[in-house]
């Protein structure tokens, strides 16, 4: 039992390992939070919470809790959020270190507000500038794209705080005013993102689709509502129990990613406190970045793409597949091709969306071990085909399913020649994640209604 902020927190086998590599168990990892408490609760006071826990550790599998539990202590507090697709669910809110101990003690390795105080629900206090490299870009790379969108956000009149992810990438946050919906932030992080593009075009894209993507991809989907990111402080689910940890700009530059740790941080924390203090102070405007965007649009860009598994949105380019859609709307000459399913499968590499790159499908697996496993047996038998393959034709995609992630695995052969390219063959690992399931649908149906084919 800990005393927290005035209250007694219960810890449940405090001695479970949760970082076996590392040595660390599930009390150290809540005495680490506590050492951060003031910097941890600075990026997640007030928002609402997914809980994503790790009940056997790190190396367990995880899995996602919108609803609060509803066994908890009468001082948790929780505020409903409605979703995409229409449902609703209380969510935890944190906004003391005894409610931060508790989350901590249900599994949570890492922090997952949302962008929003419970306080206002519709509009975002906080841009979320999320840089994720493609495989086989380097550390420095990161730090040069990171270093790039601070100059866009300086131009556009938004104070960016930085910090590492604790995994690949870096992000970069700006507080703003809450006066803006999700739509609009989301618009204003699309404009944010082509325009370091443009400054950067070799090392950083905004190209939403992982097999058009080069250097660093500037998500700006991270912005659409339901998404979250790991907060400032986070510990991340990695061998060495890696932070997501917050940077002073003059350190950016020479930091390593490896530096910051559930043993290092507490003790920087110490020594030179949060960097990110202030960032609550250094409220912005997305006012320029939107006038941008329109700038964009009539230069004729348009919207792009968002994650399948949100509705149509306004503005946003046709879902629908090329032969289905009315003459007039259908582009003059379409470009690429869908590439064929596995064998046994109704959906291939990239759904029913065209794509000018030779695309092949791997696997589907309820853990990205078990997918590179199959991975590994695929090179084995293509060992010549291998050798053509650079580390970012390797496409490993975190997928979501009903509560936990699963991963898919495919290869982009643009570099393998085309009388070598081997043909999509059966899935080297076959996971449903929706097997068995009769909850309801992405839209919140219960029943999807049956397709009505054309006439004649």
């Amino acid at each position: 039992m800990l005393q927290v902020a005035g209250r007694e927190v219960k810890i449940s086998n405090p001695d479970k390992l949760f970082f076996p590599k590392s040595g660390h168990t599930k009390l150290d990892l809540v005495r680490y939070y506590m050492g951060v408490a003031e910097g941890a609760l600075r990026g997640v006071h007030g928002r609402p919470m997914a809980l994503k826990r790790f009940v056997n550790g790190a190396e367990g599998e995880a899995f996602f809790q919108k609803r609060a539990p509803t066994s908890r202590p009468e001082w948790i507090e929780t505020v409903e959020l409605s979703f995409p697709s229409g449902r609703t669910a209380e969510e935890i809110v944190v906004t003391n270190a005894a409610q931060l101990a508790w989350i901590v003690n249900l599994g949570c390795i890492d922090l997952n507000p949302h962008p929003v105080r419970a306080s206002d629900l519709d509009h975002p206090d906080e841009l979320r500038i999320d840089l994720d490299p493609v495989p086989g870009v380097s550390w420095a790379q990161i730090r040069e794209v990171a270093l790039a969108t601070r100059e866009v956000l300086n131009d556009f009149g938004l104070t960016g705080w930085p910090k590492t992810s604790g995994s690949r990438g870096f992000h970069i946050y700006c507080r703003i005013e809450p006066r803006w919906t999700f739509p609009e932030v989301r618009r204003a992080a699309v404009a944010l993102a082509r325009e370091v593009e443009r400054r950067a075009p070799d090392i950083a894209t905004s190209r939403w689709w992982k097999e058009e993507r080069h250097g660093v991809f500037l998500d700006y989907n991270q912005n659409a509502k339901d998404r979250t990111v790991a907060s400032a402080y986070s510990v991340r689910p990695t061998a060495d129990a890696r932070v997501s940890t917050p940077l002073m700009w003059d350190e950016v530059a020479s930091c390593e990613a490896g530096a910051f740790t559930i043993d290092t941080v507490p003790t920087r924390f110490k020594q030179i406190g949060d960097p990110s203090k202030g960032i609550d102070e250094a409220v912005g405007s997305l006012d320029p970045l939107l006038e941008l965007s329109g700038q964009h649009e009539a230069a004729g860009f348009g919207d792009a793409p968002w994650p399948p598994h949100f509705a149509k949105q306004e503005g946003e380019p046709a879902r629908v597949q090329l032969s289905r859609r009315k003459r007039e709307d259908r582009p003059p000459q379409p470009q690429g091709q869908v590439p064929p399913p596995a064998p046994g499968k109704t959906v291939g590499p990239t759904g029913r969306r065209r794509t000018i790159m030779p695309l092949i499908e791997i696997a589907r697996a309820a853990t990205e071990s078990e997918a590179r496993a199959g991975l590994q047996r695929w090179r084995a038998r293509h060992a010549e085909i291998w050798s053509h393959l650079a580390p970012s034709d390797i496409l490993v995609d975190s997928m979501r399913g009903r509560n936990t992630t699963w991963t898919r695995i495919r290869l982009n052969l643009r570099n393998v020649p085309q009388s070598e390219r081997p043909p999509q063959e059966p899935l080297e690992v076959d996971y449903d994640p929706w097997a068995g399931y009769e909850g309801p649908d992405r839209s919140g149906q219960l029943e999807r209604p049956k397709r009505r084919r054309p006439a004649g």
